[in-house]
């Protein structure tokens, strides 16, 4: 299992960062606040695609398109953290 926490000076994430928790079963976002947080959970065999948007400069984002429930998109990662983010998810596939 492996976490990955935005950047708090990224756009979005200065109180309460984002986290992606990959394992072997699934991707989960978090989404942290004061009273509350937001959290979704992804088995594998629901993800049809995985892409990821790396500026020249500033913070990188990943988009993790789902059969049928969406996608999720973060931002604040760094290029190497959204490259193996990627690299994970897509082993898992």
């Amino acid at each position: 299992m492996e976490t990955f926490i935005a950047s708090r000076i990224s756009e979005g994430n200065s109180v309460f960062p984002c986290r992606i928790v990959i394992n072997e079963h699934h991707v989960t976002l978090k989404i942290p606040s004061f009273f509350s947080g937001d959290e979704e959970t992804i088995p594998y065999s629901r993800i049809s695609s995985v892409r990821i948007d790396c500026p020249f400069v500033g913070y990188s984002t990943i988009i993790i398109q789902t059969t049928g429930e969406g996608e999720i998109i973060a931002h604040g990662f760094t290029k190497s953290e959204v490259i193996r983010m990627k690299e994970l998810i897509l082993n898992n596939i």
